[in-house]
């Protein structure tokens, strides 16, 4: 075998098993050998070998005959997010979707009872839904309030009992109502809402967690309604829960149990 042969063997071997940890997801985050055969192509002894592997390092862990992403990568990963501004990494991510759908991403947490916009990548379009870092928005209305109450129950208590003020004509002012679509956000795993907090204004939402698997915020997609009809908004539902799944990523996150 040639140096240049020899030299690029680990290289080959970093690349298959990097292929096999891509393989899992917030949405998978146990799978077969043979799902992870599938969706990396790597030939099935191979895959054995080199699981079997990542089991004996901690690298992988073993239910079963299932496989999932090991503990020890989280002991990893801590060093890798700490003294790193989480925005900064955020930023990208919210760039991407932006540019692959053309609207207006951002992030929203809670404070105070309120929802608080912290990052955005604003849509190059003239028309748009005007926002900005910092903007303050009641959390009873929008996408993204839906998530910020749908992942922390305890101010969604609050909210219920606050009064719903009405916004449009389309702002849910009763509280058994809001529950309801607060509880069906969280099974869902996302929010669509059009017309609440501003008449012709459309939002797609799904959370981002954080190391401890608590809520980060709220991943936003919004727009005017004329480009995002409820139709629209449903058929990015997979690439903003996979903006959200990145975002929860880089900042070394882990969905909750």
């Amino acid at each position: 075998m040639s140096s240049s042969e020899t030299s690029a063997t680990p290289l080959l071997v970093l690349r298959k098993i990097t292929a096999i940890l891509d393989a899992f997801s917030l949405a998978q985050p146990e799978l077969s050998l043979a799902e992870i055969r599938s969706s990396t192509g790597i030939p099935h002894s191979t895959v054995q070998r080199l699981v079997a592997n990542m089991v004996q390092e901690g690298i992988l862990d073993r239910h079963g005959d299932r496989y999932r992403v090991g503990v020890r990568m989280a002991h990893w990963a801590a060093p890798a997010t700490q003294g790193l501004d989480f925005l900064e990494l955020l930023t990208p991510v919210l760039r991407r979707l932006r540019d692959e759908l053309g609207e207006t991403a951002c992030i929203f947490r809670e404070s105070q009872g309120k929802r608080v916009c912290i990052a955005l990548a604003e849509t190059r379009r003239m028309l748009r839904r005007a926002v900005s870092v910092g903007e303050i928005m009641p959390l009873h209305v929008g996408a993204a309030g839906r998530v910020l109450l749908a992942w922390n129950p305890e101010v969604a208590e609050r909210v219920y009992r606050s009064g719903l003020a009405s916004l449009t004509d389309q702002t849910i002012t009763d509280a058994a109502s809001l529950e309801e679509s607060v509880a069906k956000a969280r099974a869902d795993g996302f929010a669509i809402t059009t017309g609440e907090r501003v008449s012709g204004a459309s939002g797609i939402s799904a959370p981002i967690f954080g190391p401890q698997g608590e809520l980060f915020g709220a991943l936003t997609v919004m727009g005017p309604a004329l480009r995002m009809p409820f139709d629209v908004c449903a058929s990015w539902v997979e690439q903003v829960l996979a903006a959200a799944e990145e975002g929860t990523r880089v900042i070394g996150g882990t969905i909750p149990q």
